[in-house]
């Protein structure tokens, strides 16, 4: 079995952030989104993985190279235009071959791994896997329809009236047989907004009476999609996965004081300030005097004095000085610089790209 990860799309519901980073490499508690699709494939066996883009192929190679730092190998596969998620299965033809595969959607995340679907996939051997997920607003997704017997009988794309509260995740596994709703006289076509659905593909196999089954995940899943999902992701990772993790080259002072999990990167230093975990603090970052609050995610190369900051991620490169409200639920991307101003009149002074948002 092989992977296949969409590392595509312009990441338009996270700008500014995705104006000058790729979403996937957007790090949830220290870790790209892409690397964890790529360890869930590699725990359930996969190492065998295609790579879609249509852009950015630069950052993302450079960054994932081969694969091999992750034990796993990595082929790169161009996506012409952002025409749909089938569109990619469909572009992945000749890497894919007559295998079955897992399609993961770069910007999601999934708790507990997918060992278990794939088996379930190897056993009943049908022609389509869906992961399910009941959801609050199901309108989001792609939905399913099932008879009196629990049978997937119909997806609607995005649907004004779901036909039922489950979303089906961006977690797929297929047997080659997908590749027959490209060809011949009933192939899929693109939809009104002029892409090739997924949803249009699930249908096409129950049309034409192939097995699409559905299994519900009992873990939480994520589809990383907006800020608020990124900031509830990055909340479940550091809860669940973050140890106390102190690098031999970090220095924490004696007036500081630690509370909870905390993970501290090489050569960064904490001077009398209070942490409390779930934590994760990466390299070369200076903090003094100031308050970290749980479920906080902060790059490498930062510098924070004399604020406050809980339930937020910060990328890299950034300077915050003498802010004395606390920051608290934020996403602040890389080379941002926020100080109070200290000379006379007491304005703000602003200097905003295009889709920012600042709340004051």
């Amino acid at each position: 079995m092989k992977g296949l990860i969409t590392a595509g799309g312009r990441g338009t519901r996270l700008r500014p952030i995705t104006h000058t980073k790729n979403k996937h490499l957007i790090p949830v508690a220290g870790k790209p989104i892409i690397v964890y699709a790529i360890e869930t494939l590699k725990e359930a066996g996969i190492i065998d993985i295609g790579i879609t883009y249509n852009a950015d192929l630069d950052t993302l190679q450079s960054f994932l190279k081969n694969g091999e730092d992750f034990g796993v190998n990595l082929v790169y596969i161009h996506q012409k235009e952002p025409i749909g998620l089938a569109d990619c299965i469909r572009v992945s033809k000749d890497f894919l071959k007559d295998d079955s595969f897992v399609f993961f959607l770069g910007d999601n995340l999934l708790a507990g791994g997918i060992l278990k679907y794939k088996k379930i996939f190897e056993e009943k051997k049908p022609q389509s896997l869906l992961l399910l997920s009941k959801v609050q607003d199901p309108q989001r997704f792609g939905v399913p329809e099932f008879d009196k017997a629990g049978k997937i009988v119909k997806i609607e794309e995005k649907p004004e009236s779901p036909k039922s509260d489950f979303a089906i995740t961006g977690i797929y596994f297929y047997d080659s047989t997908i590749f027959k709703a490209f060809e011949g006289k009933n192939h899929i076509v693109p939809s009104e907004r002029g892409e090739l659905e997924i949803s249009d593909v699930h249908q096409y196999l129950i049309d034409h009476g192939y097995t699409v089954l559905g299994e519900n995940i009992t873990g939480w899943w994520k589809d990383t999609g907006k800020p608020n999902d990124l900031l509830f992701a990055n909340r479940l990772i550091l809860e669940k996965h973050t140890e106390y993790s102190i690098s031999e080259s970090a220095f924490i002072d004696d007036l500081s004081s630690i509370s909870g999990n905390i993970s501290v990167g090489d050569n960064s230093k904490i001077i009398n300030s209070i942490i409390r975990g779930p934590v994760y603090i990466g390299n070369n970052t200076i903090i003094e005097n100031s308050y970290i609050g749980p479920f906080t995610s902060i790059g490498n190369n930062n510098s924070l004095v004399l604020s406050e900051i809980e339930h937020s991620l910060l990328l890299d490169n950034i300077s915050i000085f003498n802010i004395q409200q606390r920051i608290d639920e934020s996403i602040i991307g890389d080379n941002v610089i926020i100080s109070k101003k200290e000379s006379k009149p007491a304005v703000y002074n602003l200097y905003l790209g295009d889709h920012s948002i600042i709340k004051i």
